[in-house]
């Protein structure tokens, strides 16, 4: 058996074995001079670092190209949607995070708080409309130009 065969049948087995992914036939994995490539479907950013820690941990394995896609449809649950949105509104210079709460049922998103310019409240819906899987957005974002700090 050449190399390259039993870097994709450690790399196919790892993936098999490994608890965070319930679905590993839904990967495809190729390998060329030490390069494997993961292409396929997963269902959150935490399967898809999963999967690209297994194959890098293969003995022989040089590079991971990541090509998996996230399909969150019914994979996502609410509270992951939360975290993503979150994490987006934090990941965003625009957006007052800590005046910003969401809420998340049956992957509708809604926003509310409280911000001293229309731009915030735009920058805040902009940053949680591209999480996929998000059915919609609700956006109660209030803006009060006067008082907000005092």
């Amino acid at each position: 058996m050449s190399n390259d065969n039993v870097i994709l049948d450690e790399v196919r087995d790892g993936l098999e074995r490994d608890p965070r992914l319930p679905h590993p036939s839904e990967l495809a994995v190729s390998e060329r001079s030490g390069t494997v490539t993961l292409r396929g479907t997963v269902a959150s950013p935490g399967q898809l670092r999963a999967a690209v820690q297994i194959a890098k941990a293969v003995p022989g394995v040089r590079d991971v190209q990541d090509e998996l896609r996230i399909d969150p449809r019914d994979h996502f649950d609410d509270d992951q949607m939360r975290g993503a949105a979150i994490q987006a509104l934090i990941s965003d210079p625009e957006v007052p995070d800590d005046r910003i709460e969401v809420t998340v049922a049956e992957a509708w998103l809604t926003l509310k708080g409280e911000v001293e310019h229309q731009y915030e409240s735009n920058a805040a819906f902009e940053a949680v409309s591209g999480i996929p899987g998000v059915g919609g957005i609700t956006n109660k974002i209030r803006v009060i130009t006067a008082g907000i700090d005092g």
